[in-house]
């Protein structure tokens, strides 16, 4: 991984979101060209900002590297949602996601 990838994975989370760098740098309690200051190359966040940064997109830094995951937020409350259920209701969901997988 390189700097590119953190302000190109910054920059394709943002734009899912649907915010400008000028909302989402106020979002995150920074002056209003911070994101943009990322996205041009001129600065890179901190490891505390990074982690400001990933609760803002609602993932966790694994999410945030992981280039396959098509929607990493809806991913990341799918597991949380799961971890609250019972394990013959995760055995139906298992069951579900197969047949899901199946069709394709």
């Amino acid at each position: 991984m390189d700097e590119e990838f953190i302000r190109n994975r910054i920059t394709e989370l943002r734009l899912k979101k649907g915010e400008s760098e000028y909302q989402m740098s106020l979002a995150l309690g920074q002056n209003r060209s911070y994101i943009q200051g990322i996205s041009s190359g001129r600065s890179l966040p901190s490891m505390a900002q990074f982690l400001k940064i990933c609760d803002y997109f609602e993932i966790t830094p694994l999410q945030f590297f992981d280039t396959e995951a098509v929607n990493p937020q809806l991913i990341r409350k799918a597991m949380n949602g799961m971890r609250k259920l019972k394990d013959e209701d995760l055995i139906m969901l298992i069951g579900f996601i197969n047949r899901l997988q199946s069709d394709d």
